[in-house]
Formats: C-alpha cells, sequence, structure tokens
C-alpha cells in the first residue's frame, strides 16, 4: 500500500500514542481499529454490491476461473 507524506505523517503520530498506552488501553485501541477496518471493508463490499449486475457478473468470474478459463495478465499485459 502506497502512503502519502501527510499519511506516512499521521501513522507515526498513531504509533507515537499508542506507545505511550497501557495494556487495557492499548487492547480497547486494537478492538477500535478493527471495529473501524472493518466497516470500511464493509462500506466497500455494499459499494461493489450496489454496481448494476455486479454479483452475477462476480459469480460468472468465479466459475471461469475455478474452470480454468484464465488468461494470464503477463500474457495480455502491454508494455506502454
Amino acid at each position: 500500500m502506497e502512503h502519502k507524506q501527510e499519511d506516512i505523517g499521521l501513522l507515526q503520530k498513531a504509533e507515537r500514542r499508542l506507545r505511550r498506552l497501557s495494556p487495557d488501553r492499548l487492547r480497547v485501541a486494537e478492538d477500535f481499529l478493527a471495529y473501524l477496518e472493518e466497516r470500511e471493508e464493509n462500506e466497500a463490499t455494499e459499494e461493489l454490491l450496489s454496481i448494476p449486475g455486479f454479483e452475477e457478473d462476480f459469480r460468472e468470474a468465479v466459475q471461469q476461473a475455478d474452470a480454468g478459463e484464465v488468461v494470464s495478465f503477463e500474457s495480455i499485459r502491454r508494455d506502454v
């Protein structure tokens, strides 16, 4: 994952704060971060599911992959 310089600064600040917490508070912080991560994943899933025809197209793609009906990326990639 590529982070912008501002994101890296935020991560460093958060890490400094986390290191100063007691073990009990650190567990609470970790639980909260897990909650936020799950919410973000759910929102992304909901966004995908709101695309008309996505579920059907996804199921079809999984079936094609399971059946080996795929082409490797390297075989179709063009150097641009």
